[in-house]
């Protein structure tokens, strides 16, 4: 087993793919000498990156927005919370704050 320095961060493991993807890329798009893609396929390829992070940002907003709309409510910490507010103010208040 890898020890957890050694484990590869998830920001590691996008940073390589977007390197994988981006080489890919680049090598069909810039036309290498030895490979020769039809007209059509180049001009398909060269707004890929653009469309791509179009669509990455829709599912960015949908999973922002999915998670907002199932987002659970905590009564308990609510009730915890407004505890700790009237303590928070009643200390301020025996202190001399207003």
């Amino acid at each position: 087993a890898l020890s957890p320095q050694a484990a590869m961060t998830k920001l590691g493991q996008w940073l390589c793919g977007l390197a994988l993807l981006g080489s890919a890329w680049a090598a069909l798009a810039l036309t290498l000498p030895g490979l020769r893609l039809p007209a059509p396929y180049r001009q398909a390829l060269l707004p890929l990156p653009i469309y791509l992070l179009v669509a990455f940002g829709c599912y960015s907003l949908a999973t922002v927005g999915y998670r907002l709309a199932t987002f659970n409510d905590c009564e308990e910490a609510a009730v915890e919370l407004q505890e700790h507010i009237r303590a928070a103010r009643a200390d301020l208040r025996q202190r001399g704050l207003r």
